[in-house]
């Protein structure tokens, strides 16, 4: 595998990984995210991630890489200056993004979706809960965190690459639901909320919402019912992704 040796500071790939580690809308009109270590690139080349290039620092071993992939070595201090973290552990790589439309009919029977939860590493974390736990996909709504954002990629461990995630106004995804006989519920309070151990998950949606003011009463208006995760009355919420967690294990107790 041959490797090309770049030294430059300005040189033009390190340049574009560098926009995309830092601005989403260039990451949009791209297609494509960076990501690094060598963890995140075995799962990209084990799920078929469309490899773009990998960066790697001197004496780095990388595995088999696809053709297409331009492979670059560079100094140490090179790769740092890219990274989006303090210890990029060797190898950066940009990958092209699969896609984020939600399809016209939706084949799979449980999904979380995401109300305003911005915070990268929460989506990062959920995604990955939601792959552990066989749900079928992730749907983002009103300003979630860029599913491509470095820091969301990081937290799904691989997940991004194993398990759909959706971009959409919520008004589509209820849409789609409803067209795929899947109900809607939502993790909140509301006159009909019941405990989430006490209704069937096998087939359904639930919303999570944001950290700060959870499910939107958009989310709401449109759910079937809400339902509530047990815990003693001094505290008053779970973090989003803890919630995301329960109700994922409740889905999958149904299997």
């Amino acid at each position: 595998m041959e490797r090309e040796i770049v030294t430059s500071r300005a040189n033009p790939l390190l340049a574009r990984v560098r926009k995309l580690n830092s601005r989403r809308a260039f990451r949009r009109a791209e297609g494509a995210f960076a990501a690094e270590g060598p963890k995140l690139l075995a799962e990209a080349l084990r799920w078929g991630g469309e490899l773009e290039a990998v960066i790697c620092a001197s004496g780095v071993s990388l595995p088999a890489l696809p053709a297409q992939a331009r492979v670059v070595e560079v100094p140490d201090s090179l790769l740092e200056s890219i990274a989006d973290t303090e210890s990029p552990q060797g190898v950066v790589f940009i990958c092209k993004g699969t896609a984020l439309a939600m399809p016209d009919r939706l084949a799979g029977s449980r999904y979380l979706l995401l109300d305003g939860v911005q915070d990268p590493g929460n989506v990062g974390t959920i995604w990955r809960t939601a792959d552990a736990f066989g749900a079928d996909g992730l749907i983002l709504c009103n300003g979630c965190a860029d599913p491509w954002n470095p820091k969301t990629v990081r937290a799904t461990m691989g997940a991004v690459f194993r398990l759909p995630g959706y971009e959409c106004a919520l008004g589509t995804a209820a849409e789609r639901l409803a067209q795929a006989g899947i109900p809607l519920y939502a993790a909140a309070l509301r006159e009909d909320t019941v405990d989430v151990r006490s209704i069937s998950l096998e087939r359904a949606a639930v919303v999570i919402g944001s950290e700060g003011r959870g499910a939107s009463q958009e989310a709401l208006d449109r759910c079937r019912r809400t339902v509530k995760i047990p815990m003693r009355e001094r505290c008053e919420s779970l973090n989003a992704a803890a919630a995301a967690s329960v109700v994922l294990w409740e889905m999958a107790r149904n299997d």
